[in-house]
């Protein structure tokens, strides 16, 4: 329908209220995508490196700047991620994303992602290196206090008598040493941070930040380890970091979605001006999952007025099934922007409503992310569409014999609440519930796979010792 009057006359935009919300350039904005890092820590997902590969080149398609492609000190299958990942950007099939690894802040886990890079001869300032450590005084003094104590060449037996301050020290000093290591090495573009930012003292990330800077550094990184954050937290702390570290710095902002407020505050981190915001696919991760990136970029786009360069939001839909099939993990039919059946509509009365024009009961362009309004049939459609789906197949029922007619559109539309509902009253959705996770739990591995596995290994073991000696 053409309306007589411009749209903005006859709907308030929700831009009216974010219009003067700053943000960064948006060429500046960095999306840092963890898809292959934490989002395969996510429990029962599990990628191998070919697949990872197909992931990364995805993920590099529809516009991804930043993807961290694992731990390679963590398995050799991470190894091999990282080497075949490298081979492909080599051979420019992933343009100019750039790679990221991650290290845990001590010299092994450095010098195993340096030898795994060398052996396929990628010299190591071609990948950023992300060396992390702790961050709040939980982690410090009761996670990681041991491996503090170690560094510093105290005795165990000091762990709990030592004060917070001696932790909080050799955690810099920790990390200051890991990043010099890595620079040895050749290694240029070094992120780093502390697990638990968003728990910790925030004048004390500043001061750690700005001597990892100092001693080699090149992007701090600030995360809501257990996405505890509110939208005022988020602002309260970032606004103090980034005015606490140099100007022009890029700060990213690794936040977790535990309460479900994932996307604000990654809306609200970068109006505080930090300009490179993790994320995953789907919002997959560990516990609740990271900032989902479909939620992100188009709210982003459509609230606030924010449009990334070069993003293919066309693609979310066909990125979220892809990930789908990939992790055997499904999104919910109603998630937004990418859920199967968010652009779908049955109610007579949004029916009639989206019939007129999609904008009466749709906020979110179905063409800007690949999708298309569709309607389904049931206990709750309205007469008019049956009537205009019939009328749009009057050719195939004409051919039948079967005339057009409002009667008609009554009588079907009255068998078509009456069969849904005897459907409702059946299993099939018990069934197909029962069935996922039946499926799920033959990928996934539990308590009495590691037990029976023990016992493979140890009967082999036992039998192995048993065998008698054959002579020469």
């Amino acid at each position: 329908m053409i309306f007589e009057e411009p749209i903005e006359q006859l709907i308030a935009e929700p831009t009216r209220f974010t219009r003067d919300v700053r943000f960064p350039d948006p060429s500046e904005i960095r999306l840092y995508d963890e898809t292959l890092r934490d989002g395969e820590q996510m429990p029962g997902v599990c990628y191998t490196p070919q697949q990872k590969l197909e992931i990364a080149t995805a993920l590099a398609d529809i516009g991804l700047h930043i993807i961290s492609v694992g731990f390679p000190a963590a398995s050799a299958g991470d190894r091999r991620t990282l080497q075949l990942v490298m081979e492909s950007k080599r051979r420019g099939e992933l343009g100019d994303v750039e790679i990221l690894v991650m290290c845990r802040s001590n010299r092994n886990d450095i010098d195993v992602t340096v030898e795994a890079l060398r052996e396929i001869g990628v010299d190591p300032r071609e990948v950023t290196f992300f060396i992390f450590s702790s961050g709040s005084d939980l982690h410090l003094k009761y996670k990681v206090g041991k491996v503090l104590l170690r560094f510093a060449g105290r005795d165990e037996s000091e762990w709990l008598s030592l004060p917070l301050s001696f932790y909080r020290e050799a955690n810099i000093e920790l990390q200051c040493d890991a990043v010099r290591h890595a620079r040895s090495h050749g290694v240029e573009r070094i992120e780093f941070g502390g697990e638990d930012g968003s728990r910790g003292d925030v004048e004390y990330f500043i001061e750690y930040y700005n001597r990892v800077l100092a001693a080699g550094g090149t992007r701090p990184a600030w995360p809501d380890t257990v996405g505890c954050l509110t939208p005022e937290g988020m602002r309260a702390h970032g606004t103090r970091l980034i005015a606490g570290l140099p100007a022009g710095i890029p700060v990213v902002a690794h936040l977790h979605n535990d309460y479900g407020l994932g996307t604000i505050n990654a809306i609200t981190a970068t109006a505080c001006g930090f300009k490179v915001i993790s994320l995953t696919a789907n919002g997959y991760g560990e516990r609740a999952g990271n900032v989902k990136l479909h939620e992100y970029v188009v709210a982003m786009r459509q609230l606030y007025g924010i449009e990334i360069p070069g993003f293919k939001y066309n693609k979310l839909r066909d990125l979220a099934r892809f990930m789908e099939r990939m992790s055997g993990v499904p999104m919910q039919q109603h998630e937004p922007i990418v859920g199967t059946r968010v652009f779908a509509h049955e109610s007579g009365i949004h029916t009639h409503g989206i019939m007129i024009d999609r904008r009466i009961y749709e906020a979110v362009p179905s063409e800007l992310v690949g999708a298309h309004t569709e309607f389904l049939f049931g206990k709750h459609s309205g007469v008019a569409l049956v009537e205009q789906t019939l009328r749009e197949n009057e050719d195939r029922l004409a051919a039948s014999g079967v005339e057009v007619t409002s009667a008609l559109a009554h009588a079907v539309t009255e068998q078509v609440k009456r069969i849904r509902e005897e459907r409702a009253a059946g299993s099939l959705a018990q069934q197909a519930i029962e069935r996922y996770e039946e499926i799920s739990k033959g990928l996934a591995l539990d308590a009495e796979d590691v037990v029976d596995i023990a016992r493979a290994i140890g009967a082999r073991a036992t039998t192995a010792s048993a065998a008698p000696l054959s002579g020469n």
